[in-house]
């Protein structure tokens, strides 16, 4: 008899239990951490550049590699940030990102598109 059958006539025994990708985040949606160091990663195959990686101790004492969007940035060491999942695909390990506009880690200066995701207010708005 196969395990299908079997699984077929009497069921799952016990649940199965779902495996989370972003583990170190304990299920929240972000959670804050304090910066170790900036690093540069090459990143795979095809690509050719430098990316920015920050090391970070979250607030659970866990130490993850988290990917700095956009540009330029001024984060050091002992910076606070914000870090929320999402993988990068062209850097090997990197599931982790950092959010622009939060604690030490200010958004990105001049920017039109895609504000939300590089921390930029909307200055035409603000204006009126």
């Amino acid at each position: 008899m196969t395990n299908s059958q079997i699984l077929y006539r009497h069921g799952r025994l016990k649940r199965k239990v779902r495996q989370y990708k972003k583990k170190d985040l304990k299920g929240c949606p972000q959670k804050k951490g304090v910066c170790l160091k900036i690093i540069k990663v090459s990143p795979k195959k095809p690509n050719s550049a430098k990316r920015s990686v920050a090391r970070v101790t979250l607030s659970t004492r866990k130490v993850i590699s988290c990917y700095i969007r956009g540009e330029t940035h001024a984060l050091k060491k002992f910076c606070q940030v914000l870090v929320h999942g999402g993988r990068v695909r062209d850097v090997p390990g990197m599931r982790y990102r950092l959010i622009r506009g939060k604690f030490d880690f200010i958004g990105l200066i001049n920017r039109k598109s895609r504000r939300s995701t590089y921390g930029t207010r909307n200055f035409s708005r603000a204006r009126k």
